[in-house]
């Protein structure tokens, strides 16, 4: 209202220059209006309008571009979540968790050496590890401390180092684990991995699944045409030859072969080891691999001549007949006659470098494989008897001889080793293996099937070939073995000693030989040699005599051990014997353990002495040892009762006494704990939980539930 009256007070004043002074409002700046402008209204209008007081300045919440919008809107929108987005967001919230823990994890992680190691010390670290026979350790140096410790991308020699350990301990699972995370990683597999897989499946506890696996990785390779050199095929020819497969042999020695690969004596070796597993006729496999060997000019070595042995111990030649058409006559069949300047040129062939003449993979198959029917029989008696031009080569008769040479040769010495406790060294091993000039002339004649060409033209058959002892005599006894050796450059190991040990009669004076031989070669004798006689004499029921040998292993100052009095044990078929036996391991310090009780089982179930088996019981209880699954099964199988007999029919002593087992046997079973198998792979596992992840329980468990990892 006062702005107003002013104005019109202006108006009215006109053009003079009459002016008015107006004092305003308090605390406002008094108004000078002057008549003499030249426009009092526009002059008047300014002065107005710079004369307004200042508004204030605007707070930073005025400053907000859009924010009184909430203030004076009502409305809220929402949205609708699906259940996908609401998980997403919770697993990004736990992954972010996690991620938060990993980092701590690693912050306050501290490797072994103070300091952040690389990939290859890591590799030089598990290598010593595995040297030391420590593959757990190894394993978790490396998934513990180099991959969620330090977080350290693993090259492929961390890989390859761990696979080769986890080969040669038979850890097929862990192998093939190892593997496919190495092909995760875009690593690429070396050669050494493969043969190291082919390892790992060779010497897998179960075979077949073993076999399986191996099977599996070779039709892998061949998709990818990734080839394999002479190491890996030779440890895939490994994997087959133990699982007992000859035909697969065959193929990987025909790939071998098409790949240009020399097949050498380790190549021999792996087919000497197939034959060794089939018990019923590998010695005569092992004989026909040994004369393809020969013929194709391959000189043999120690672990040849081994791996001979083991088959004559523990496999048997099959049928006659057909051993005898096959070894006897396979040699005059199969081409022109080798002269000895061929021979002397192929005992220059060395040891690694390929045969001239190149080997007839499908001849030696169909020859080794051959059946019965293609088997030429031997000329035949109308009785049934073989006939031969001069003489027949019966091994009965051989052994007839044998025996008469030795005792021709012990007049008034010891027939066992019970009153020998002294095992005197012979001078030489001709004046120990020489008889009379009859005997030698006849053993002369005896063919030795290790050299085809040395086989007598008169022997046309083979006579029943039982024992161990003779299927040493067709290949010359001792002295013609060694010699044989000694004609091959090579000399008897400790292993070939002992296996030597196993496969001659028990008697004192073939013991003195084999001792003379191994002075004579300078081989140290050890506890294993004398156990093996000790198990030989005791299985011929020589109980003075193993004991005889105990004697000796504590003059030449070994100690004896468990296997030792296991030994022992299988002679104890009587009670005195079998305490005496417990009472002397306690003195010697060693705890009695599971296979001795066995082996006294045996000897009491035998001669069904249920009083001595009830002192065996109590033995165990006091000593606390766990009765193992085979000591079960000797237990129940005798306790049961004799077949087709009426216990309300008859009565007598003996069954008496198996009642009286049976109740206290029940008894035993509810407070005597038993021995749980441990699984093969238990001592390789990881202690964490994660390796229950890569482990199966071992309880009731099958090979094949432990071989569930198939290759991508």
């Amino acid at each position: 209202m006062l702005r107003c009256a002013l104005l019109r007070a202006a108006l009215l004043c006109g053009p003079t220059g009459a002016a008015l002074r107006v004092s305003g409002s308090s605390g406002s700046p008094p108004l000078l209006l002057s008549a003499s402008s030249a426009s009092p209204p526009l002059l008047l209008h300014r002065q107005l309008c710079t004369s307004t007081p200042s508004p204030a300045a605007p707070t930073q919440e005025e400053e907000r571009f859009g924010g009184y919008c909430s203030d004076f809107s009502s409305r809220t929108s929402f949205r609708r979540a699906c259940p996908e987005q609401q998980e997403l967001s919770y697993q990004r919230t736990g992954e972010e968790e996690e991620e938060e823990e990993e980092k701590k994890k690693i912050r306050g992680f501290r490797t072994r050496t103070g300091r952040r190691n690389t990939a290859y010390w890591y590799f030089l670290q598990c290598k010593r590890l595995i040297r030391e026979n420590r593959l757990a350790e190894a394993l978790q140096l490396f998934e513990g401390d180099m991959l969620k410790g330090e977080r350290l991308q693993p090259e492929e020699f961390n890989y390859s180092v761990l696979i080769g350990g986890c080969g040669r301990a038979g850890y097929v699972k862990k192998a093939f684990q190892l593997y496919n995370n190495m092909k995760k990683q875009g690593l690429d597999p070396s050669d050494a991995s493969y043969t190291a897989l082919f390892n790992a499946c060779a010497q897998s506890p179960w075979k077949q699944s073993g076999l399986e696996q191996a099977l599996k990785l070779r039709q892998e390779l061949r998709r990818k045409n990734v080839p394999l050199n002479a190491i890996t095929h030779h440890a895939l020819l490994k994997t087959v030859a133990l699982s007992g497969d000859l035909k697969a042999c065959f193929q990987v020695l025909r790939d071998m072969l098409q790949s240009g690969q020399a097949i050498t004596q380790e190549t021999f070796q792996y087919l000497l080891m197939c034959c060794v597993e089939d018990k019923q006729q590998g010695f005569r496999l092992a004989l026909q691999v040994w004369h393809q060997m020969f013929s194709a000019g391959i000189k043999p070595d120690q672990q040849n001549y081994n791996i001979l042995l083991r088959a004559a111990r523990d496999c048997g030649i099959g049928d006659p007949a057909m051993a005898s058409a096959l070894l006897l006559r396979g040699r005059e069949e199969s081409g022109p006659k080798v002269t000895a300047q061929r021979r002397q040129q192929r005992s220059k062939v060395r040891e690694g470098t390929p045969h001239s003449k190149p080997l007839d993979v499908d001849a030696f198959e169909s020859h080794l494989l051959a059946l019965p029917a293609d088997a030429s029989a031997p000329d035949t008696h109308p009785s049934g008897l073989s006939q031969s031009r001069d003489t027949t080569l019966d091994l009965s008769q051989v052994e007839s001889l044998r025996r008469n040479d030795r005792n021709t040769q012990r007049e008034g010495e010891p027939s066992n080793l019970t009153e020998q406790t002294q095992l005197l060294p012979l001078s030489s091993r001709n004046d120990l293996l020489s008889g009379p000039p009859t005997a030698r002339s006849q053993n002369s004649q005896l063919p030795n099937l290790l050299d085809p060409s040395t086989c007598c033209s008169d022997v046309v058959a083979l006579g029943m070939v039982s024992t161990a002892s003779d299927r040493l005599a067709l290949m010359g006894n001792l002295e013609g073995f060694l010699g044989k050796m000694a004609n091959d450059g090579l000399k008897p190991t400790i292993k070939t000693i002992t296996l030597l040990a196993d496969v001659m009669e028990p008697s004192s004076q073939l013991i003195q030989s084999l001792i003379s031989v191994a002075a004579e070669s300078g081989v140290k004798l050890d506890v294993a040699f004398f156990n093996t006689l000790i198990r030989k004499a005791a299985k011929a029921g020589d109980l003075g005599g193993a004991k005889a040998v105990k004697v000796l292993m504590a003059e030449r100052k070994l100690p004896a051990n468990a296997q030792t009095f296991c030994g022992i044990a299988l002679a104890c078929s009587r009670q005195k014997d079998g305490l005496q036996l417990l009472s002397d391991m306690e003195a010697c310090g060693i705890k009695p353990n599971a296979h001795v009780f066995s082996a006294l089982i045996s000897q009491a179930s035998r001669r069904l002495d249920y009083t001595y088996l009830h002192e065996l019981l109590k033995q165990m209880h006091r000593l606390q040892v766990p009765p193992n699954e085979v000591i079960i099964r000797q237990l129940e199988f005798a306790a049961q009762y004799p077949p087709n007999y009426d216990q309300f029919k008859s009565k007598n002593t003996y069954l008496e006494k198996i009642d009286g087992f049976r109740g206290f046997y029940r008894q035993w079973l509810e407070f005597m704990p038993g021995e749980e198998t441990p699984h093969p792979w238990d001592k390789y596992r990881l202690p964490k939980p994660e390796a229950e992840q890569d482990g199966v329980s071992s309880q009731n468990q099958s090979p094949n539930s432990n071989q569930s990892s198939e290759i991508p």
